[in-house]
């Protein structure tokens, strides 16, 4: 997520000192010459932080901040003032209209850019690329809810993952949780009372640290106003009660943005190895699906010419199942990747009743399966 910080002045100058400070920071800097061009700009885009000059033609700065903070839209962003004055009464004017803190002109680009930092996270611009976050990575979840039993269900259905569930029962706690600690999810009770859910939710919007952070609701799935009401306001989403942890898990691991596809897929040595889970739900069906195509064409590319789709653990065949297996099939031929199938007695007897799947053969083991393409490979080279 990059930052966007908003620099407010009428000297070109100060605007390219501005660019300059923060050019190895990984965040945007919008530009404006006056207030007018400043609150155009900030109620476009929304920035994360304002440099605003005091002194400028068409509309000043004590303008200008003194309409941005009569906009409930708006006036939450923090700002900086740059200022030519340093005196007490001049900065006591401006800190009462509202600023986090101020600069006397002429500064250092080092004090702009620590003072700027200690409101947003500046992070630093790396040539590497950044490493996407998996489903096997810690994260920190927060769940708003006031009924004990109903979060212990949530951190009982997540305890096998690497994932912390801290549960609150108020919108105090939860403002004050979110204060202390970065969290990276968090889902809140829309029953708690007084429409507290949706206070709490504005309130993280306009939190920095949380301005970002997926926010799911949790209702009971009659209770379709709340339901509403939260997609109105603007919830990343909706969890209903009763909970499936399957796609509650799937659901979260989606809002970070999280690779799942660890659980199914891994290169080992020269093979790529698709491996479904004892229960294969809509939900993996989605997943597995979803990433054929790309792992396929990954395993390709970095030299692998076999591929194993492994079975064993699979106790019901259906139909889903199955058309999920003949696109991997399809894909394979595509590129011309031989594969090969491992499965327990069970499931190759499920076979004999499709007509799709009734000819399809079967290795005991992935060792089986290696040995098997090995000798395909070696016979087609």
């Amino acid at each position: 997520m990059r930052y966007k910080i908003l620099s407010v002045d009428d000297s070109k100058t100060v605007r390219i000192i501005i660019k300059k400070a923060f050019k190895l920071y990984d965040c945007d800097i919008l530009e404006g010459a006056n207030g007018v061009e400043g609150l155009a700009l900030a109620t476009k885009e929304t920035p994360d932080i304002i440099l605003l000059d005091v002194t400028m033609p068409v509309m000043d700065g004590v303008e200008m901040l003194t309409k941005l903070k009569a906009d409930p839209a708006l006036k939450g962003i923090p700002v900086i003032m740059l200022t030519a004055e340093g005196g007490k009464e001049h900065v006591l004017k401006i800190a009462k209209i509202g600023v986090r803190d101020y600069i006397v002109k002429p500064f250092k680009e080092e004090l702009l850019v620590q003072k700027v930092g200690r409101i947003i996270d500046l992070k630093p611009i790396t040539d590497a690329p950044a490493k996407a976050k998996s489903i096997f990575d810690p994260a920190t979840l927060l769940v708003v809810e006031d009924k004990p039993a109903i979060f212990a269900q949530i951190q009982e259905g997540l305890k096998h993952t690497p994932w912390q569930v801290h549960g609150v029962a108020s919108t105090g706690e939860a403002i004050d949780f979110c204060g202390r600690t970065a969290v990276d999810f968090v889902m809140i009770s829309l029953s708690l009372p007084d429409e507290s859910a949706f206070t709490l939710f504005r309130v993280l919007r306009t939190n920095l640290k949380t301005k970002y952070t997926p926010v799911f609701g949790l209702a009971v799935k009659t209770d379709v106003a709340a339901q509403q009401m939260a997609q109105q306001v603007g919830f990343t989403g909706i969890v209903t009660k009763p909970i499936d942890m399957s796609e509650l898990e799937s659901k979260i691991a989606k809002s970070m943005n999280l690779d799942t596809s660890l659980r199914y897929f891994k290169n080992e040595s020269d093979l790529l190895i698709m491996s479904l889970p004892e229960v294969v739900t809509p939900t993996v069906i989605n997943e597995v699906t979803g990433y054929i195509k790309g792992k396929v064409a990954e395993a390709v590319d970095s030299g692998i010419n076999k591929a194993v789709f492994d079975l064993h653990e699979v106790k019901r065949l259906d139909m889903s199942i199955i058309k999920m297996l003949l696109t991997a099939m399809q894909t394979c031929r595509e590129v011309a990747l031989q594969y090969a199938l491992v499965g327990s007695a069970s499931l190759v007897a499920d076979c004999k009743g499709y007509e799709d799947t009734r000819n399809w053969q079967f290795h005991e083991s992935i060792a089986d399966a290696r040995q098997s393409l090995q000798k395909l490979v070696g016979a087609t080279a």
